[in-house]
């Protein structure tokens, strides 16, 4: 039970977290996205934009193609400059996996010199043939 002393821990709602901490450039494009599935908290996915995050709290995000994980450590009052925002969390994610591990297969299909230019038709269609769309 909380005393007189006792400060209760500030809570804010998860769409204003995000642009308050720079994930996002607006609360809108926020909303979006926890909507559609790409934000967990605590391990549990959620799509409400008003669901309350607090000091750590753990979000897990899907944003702008790779994996993100963040401790919160402050939900934050405003949207301020790049510095103040990445004091509102701690950066749990992975390190990001090498491009040419992505996919192997796409190195080695379109590998063309530098400086060749577009490919001619007789190119095009032969790597149409390889991907299998023939369409002849």
């Amino acid at each position: 039970m909380a005393g007189p002393g006792d400060i209760p821990l500030r809570k804010e709602r998860l769409d204003r977290f995000l642009f308050f901490s720079r994930a996002v450039k607006s609360r809108t494009l926020a909303q979006k996205i926890i909507e559609g599935g790409a934000v967990r908290v605590n391990s549990e996915r959620t799509d409400r934009t008003d669901h309350k995050v607090g000091a750590g709290d753990v979000l897990t995000m899907s944003i702008h193609g790779r994996i993100v994980v963040w401790r919160i450590l402050d939900p934050g009052t405003r949207r301020g400059p790049a510095s103040e925002a990445h004091g509102l969390y701690e950066d749990m994610s992975p390190a990001p996996m090498p491009r040419t591990a992505l996919s192997p297969y796409d190195a080695t299909i379109a590998e063309r010199s530098p400086g060749a230019g577009r490919p001619t038709k007789k190119e095009r269609r032969e790597v149409d043939r390889l991907h299998g769309s023939d369409e002849e």
